[in-house]
């Protein structure tokens, strides 16, 4: 008898043991939420996540970086996102992605703020099919007056994004924050007619993005979040390599990727740059 309640007691404190072992492991799990807009999701970069809503594949940069990482990945970047939608619903069902954030998030990816400023449609605007003078410069148009209107819209958007590391760390007070600006879209000089826009415009719409970008790495500076540069990234990788050579895809996109959005093979090198500076 008192061999067996011995049995029964050791069995029961093994066990215990067991529980507090596995227990340690699920607590000692590498959360990583990853955050942002078509950037960071790679609208039709296959495969494509079965809500089509948010355009969200499973290459995208945050899938690479937490395989590299050994993270639990938590993904609610959605293309069209802004600033907005990190704190209320996107398309009227889709999550505020700051509920995704938990004391316990070890990592969080941002890359946000092109569509704040509507940058897509700027660039479609700056297309011109014929060469000068036969069409209108999005570059005069922009800054006609003496006036930079894109150059104030980024001036007077990059606090709000300051906020925004600060609400992120206030609800994942231990992670490690790494925002991200944006591509080396397009060369110095453009390519045109291969992708139709005018060089002074392809130098404005890129110094547009660089100003951005800049804006994004001011910010993180001063609420002390990592900074990941994919413009250096992208020197040589954009729209006017051969289509072999490019990380972000043209106007005609001549691989899996939406126009003027990352590849499979961007997001690639995208994910192993986030993954370094989780480290």
């Amino acid at each position: 008898m008192r061999l067996g309640r011995r049995l029964v007691a050791g069995l029961a404190v093994m066990g215990a043991m067991a529980a507090s072992v596995t227990g340690a492991h699920a607590d000692d799990r590498f959360e990583y939420v990853a955050m942002g807009d078509s950037a960071a999701a790679g609208p039709f970069v296959p495969h494509q996540d079965i809500n089509l809503l948010c355009l969200r594949s499973d290459r995208n940069y945050p899938a690479v970086a937490a395989k590299a990482l050994g993270a639990v990945l938590t993904d609610v970047s959605c293309s069209g996102a802004t600033t907005e939608h990190l704190a209320t619903r996107q398309f009227g069902v889709v999550r505020a992605q700051y509920e995704a954030l938990k004391p316990s998030t070890d990592l969080v990816s941002l890359t946000i703020g092109a569509n704040d400023l509507d940058l897509f449609t700027t660039a479609l605007s700056c297309i011109n099919v014929l060469p000068e003078p036969l069409g209108v410069s999005c570059h005069d148009r922009m800054t006609a007056d003496g006036r930079d209107t894109m150059a104030e819209a980024v001036a007077a958007w990059a606090p709000t994004f300051g906020a925004v590391i600060d609400e992120i760390r206030s609800r994942a007070p231990h992670a490690r924050i790494v925002v991200t600006g944006y591509g080396t879209y397009i060369r110095e000089g453009g390519c045109y007619p291969r992708q139709p826009v005018w060089a002074r415009d392809a130098d404005y719409l890129q110094g547009v993005m660089n100003r951005l970008s800049a804006a994004i790495r001011a910010e993180a500076e001063k609420h002390g979040a990592v900074y990941v540069d994919f413009a250096a990234i992208t020197v040589g990788h954009d729209i006017c390599a051969p289509w072999d050579e490019r990380y972000l895809e043209g106007l005609v996109p001549a691989d899996a990727a939406a126009p003027l959005h990352p590849n499979a093979k961007g997001m690639a090198a995208f994910g192993a740059a986030v993954a370094a500076a989780a480290r």
